[in-house]
């Protein structure tokens, strides 16, 4: 199985600026790359900051350009995102509930994207509607990937986790009974991270636009590595993670 997870668009409207760079242009790149070189993935996941302030020019924008990615894709919701504007503008519809989530099984493991958007918040929530759906996303899977935008561990980044998932242990409470999370994938942090959550493997990922800088004391700081995506490839006994940098300004 092969899924590209591609986070933190950061989408403004069309001919504005974001940090000095054009996150359509890094939108656009992104597809490209994606269409040349894995036009076979099984699926492509939107990981939340679909747009910078929830704009409805930002998402018909994306709604333009999403329709030339060759593979099938979902999307997430992320702090910075609207869920109306992005139901009456692109075709991913909400849960029963009105959550932008949903699950595929793809070679016997089931992909679960999470809707972790607070609104009015820059951190995340699962609440007990959004808990109690996972759960039944998680009863009969022989195995799960559970993709977030906000992750539930820390970084050591004290920016970064003063704006992380809410109430973690909910969420961890809820894997452990399941016993069957294989993997967790993150966006919003705009950093390349591996490591374990309670010995839950994790992988957190570069946006396509602006990223975090390193600081592991002091306030945030943006910084310029390049944007990339991920590639994620899944068989029986491995979860394989690769990085492809971009360059849009190419």
């Amino acid at each position: 199985m092969k899924i590209i997870l591609v986070s933190d668009l950061h989408l403004v409207a069309p001919g504005k600026t974001l940090f000095g760079m054009d996150p359509l242009r890094g939108l656009e790149a992104c597809i490209a790359d994606i269409n040349r070189t894995h036009a076979d993935a099984d699926l492509v996941v939107f990981a939340g900051d679909l747009t910078d302030d929830g704009e409805a020019a930002a998402y018909e924008a994306l709604a333009e350009r999403i329709v030339h990615l060759a593979p099938p894709h979902r999307f997430m919701m992320g702090n910075h995102d609207d869920r109306a504007r992005f139901l009456r503008t692109l075709s991913q519809p909400a849960d029963e509930d009105g959550f932008i989530q949903s699950s595929v099984d793809i070679d016997g493991t089931r992909i679960i994207l999470l809707d972790t958007l607070r609104p009015g918040h820059v951190d995340g929530l699962l609440c007990e509607t959004r808990l109690r759906w996972l759960g039944r996303q998680l009863v009969g899977a022989a195995e799960a990937l559970l993709f977030l935008h906000h992750p539930p561990f820390r970084l050591g980044i004290p920016s970064l986790d003063e704006c992380r998932l809410g109430e973690p242990d909910k969420l961890l409470s809820l894997i452990r009974r399941h016993g069957n999370v294989r993997h967790l994938f993150a966006g919003h942090v705009h950093r390349l991270a591996h490591g374990s959550w309670q010995g839950i493997p994790f992988t957190t990922v570069r946006g396509t636009n602006h990223q975090s800088a390193l600081r592991l004391e002091g306030p945030h700081e943006v910084s310029f590595e390049a944007p990339a995506y991920s590639v994620v490839l899944v068989d029986h006994d491995a979860v394989i993670v690769h990085t492809q940098e971009l360059s849009p300004g190419e």
